[in-house]
């Protein structure tokens, strides 16, 4: 479904993006889809290459200065190379053009390719189940190892620590004001992360910075390709880079395990962080051998920060999976 509202910004834009690409891109209609939430401009348009083959693909603007940089590193192709297997298995979408000013203005924009399919995990016409599952751990191990090989992680770009003591004496004081249910269970495991924040916090903070995270790793950031290469034909990509940074791999596996605490069903039997692992060790890549306790360590803090987000996960079934968690955990590290 399309909401064909065309969106003021990008349209008044659009005469300078088919300037900049030279007349190679045709006129663009603007579209909103009903799972796009950010406020860039998106588009269909077709590319006509010098041997005059038409591309279908999408024209995004402005685009954040993170989405542009991982975009366009990460999927720059030639034209000539397009139906290449080597440009068909990128774990990102292909890029036909981008840039970083337009009519004069800092506004950054990007024509890539156009996925035929909605997002995997799309509320309408998505395709989520075990086999597309793994195949976002896939995309996800091949994403981390591509970008590790454009830029050195710097450990300085990490997104700022949580205040994750402060977070915790504010969860307790959620617990209380909403008067959850099972209060008196919540306060004591909230309660013991404080009393050994060496164990969880420390821990946590100490843990190596060596990955290029994806940061919102989830099925409406994966997009299936249709190609007429078998081999090639259904591979996944991952969309929307803006939050690209510095992390330990098992951030982006933790993220989207959390989406479903209390939904583990919508998984398929599929352990986020073990499968992961398993993608990145295929590539070559480092797990280390502690992810499973430092795993643990990031369960119990999102766990006991749960009551904070009350007002927009409040939903009973997940703060049950949350609490089962946090006091499953703790028995395991304290006992």
């Amino acid at each position: 479904m399309l909401d064909r509202d065309s969106h003021g910004l990008a349209s008044m834009l659009g005469g300078d993006v088919i300037e900049e690409c030279r007349g190679r891109l045709g006129e663009i209609s603007w579209f909103k889809t009903i799972w796009q939430h950010s406020g860039a401009g998106t588009g269909f348009a077709t590319w006509t290459t010098k041997k005059g083959v038409e591309i279908e693909c999408v024209v995004k603007l402005p685009v954040g200065y993170g989405e542009y940089h991982w975009t366009k590193r990460l999927g720059l192709v030639h034209e000539d190379d397009w139906e290449r297997s080597s440009s068909l298995s990128l774990p990102t979408p292909r890029v036909l053009a981008a840039g970083y000013e337009l009519g004069g203005h800092d506004f950054a924009w990007i024509v890539m390719e156009r996925f035929k399919n909605p997002p995997i995990g799309a509320p309408v016409g998505g395709s989520l189940d075990g086999s597309s599952m793994w195949e976002i751990f896939e995309a996800a191990a091949e994403f981390q190892a591509a970008a590790v090989l454009e830029e050195i992680v710097d450990p300085k770009k990490k997104p700022r620590e949580p205040d994750w003591v402060g977070n915790l004496d504010k969860a307790i004081g959620e617990v209380k004001a909403h008067e959850m249910e099972h209060e008196g269970r919540w306060i004591r495991g909230i309660e013991r992360v404080l009393e050994n924040t060496s164990v969880f916090v420390d821990r946590w903070a100490g843990r190596s910075i060596d990955t290029w995270c994806h940061h919102d790793l989830h099925g409406r950031n994966a997009m299936r390709r249709v190609s007429h290469n078998p081999e090639i034909h259904g591979r996944c990509a991952l969309i929307d880079l803006a939050m690209v940074a510095p992390g330990h791999w098992v951030e982006d596996a933790l993220y989207i395990e959390r989406l479903h605490w209390g939904q583990e069903d919508l998984l398929f039997g599929i352990d986020p962080v073990e499968t992961l692992g398993r993608c990145r060790e295929s590539l070559g890549l480092l797990v280390g051998a502690d992810f499973g306790e430092l795993a643990d360590v990031r369960r119990v803090l999102m766990a006991a920060t749960c009551p904070n987000f009350i007002r927009t996960e409040g939903d009973q079934l997940y703060l049950n999976a949350a609490l089962g968690r946090l006091e499953h955990l703790l028995g395991l590290f304290l006992g």
